[in-house]
């Protein structure tokens, strides 16, 4: 069985990023860039099922500009026999991306698709759903548990009230949550091996896929600060500062 991850470059964890003068968006120039941390846990996953023998390929996916390529680089350096770049320097939005993941399903026919639950650079929590609903595969998101028998998935996912088990058919689409695993530490000579690796590279144009913006981004502004905490002498004081002042009482 093949399992195809979608991997996403992203402005690194630990990156405080800042909004542009011009309020036009993130100003992520010469910033550190790395995988996004949630598609790290799909990509461990997926080698941990072929660990298992239950798949017998991985294939790493990324959309963007040329240097997701080194997104890709790190993929197989976790273990993803090859990779797929879909090159394109347009910004990508959730459904763009979904039709584009689409494509390369109905062309490499995995059994699996997994994805991380969502980006940290944008917070969507979209294409997951977006690619099962064109796919018109069963989809299992926020998993924190994935077993996989014969042509049946089962997967533990995490709900506001607990912990929900779904049984799903094969091929499906699931989006892993923190819980699921921990990344393993990618060596040196992972590294280096994963330079011979296969990468193609596609433009969506080859996959039949517009990938022009639908959303148009008006405005990007900081929080309004916090303002400082005070001391209340007493707690009469204080459900009157409640009441009439944060008005939450």
């Amino acid at each position: 069985m093949k399992i195809l991850v979608a991997v996403k470059r992203v402005v690194d964890y630990n990156v405080k990023v800042r909004v542009k003068s011009d309020e036009t968006g993130m100003d992520i120039a010469h910033v550190k860039m790395s995988m996004n941390p949630f598609d790290e846990i799909a990509i461990e996953e997926a080698v941990r099922l072929r660990e298992k023998g239950v798949a017998s390929e991985i294939i790493a996916v990324s959309c963007g500009p040329q240097p997701c390529e080194e997104t890709l680089r790190t993929a197989m350096a976790i273990g993803a026999d090859r990779g797929i770049l879909v090159r394109t320097d347009e910004e990508l939005q959730s459904l763009a991306v979904a039709k584009l993941l689409k494509a390369l399903i109905d062309r490499e026919q995995p059994g699996l698709v997994i994805l991380g639950k969502q980006a940290i650079d944008d917070d969507a929590n979209q294409t997951g759903q977006m690619v099962a609903a064109l796919a018109g595969m069963p989809q299992a998101t926020f998993a924190s548990k994935v077993e996989v028998a014969g042509d049946k998935a089962t997967v533990t996912r995490e709900v506001d009230g607990g912990l929900e088990t779904l049984s799903l058919v094969l091929p499906a689409v699931i989006t892993t949550d923190l819980r699921l695993n921990q990344p393993r530490y990618v060596t040196l000579p992972s590294i280096m091996k994963a330079k011979k690796k296969p990468l193609q590279t596609l433009a969506p144009e080859e996959l039949g896929v517009d990938v022009k913006p639908r959303l148009k981004t008006l405005k990007v502004s900081e929080p309004p600060k916090r303002g400082a905490g005070v001391k209340v002498p007493d707690v009469a004081t204080l459900v009157e500062k409640l009441k009439n002042e944060a008005k939450v009482i």
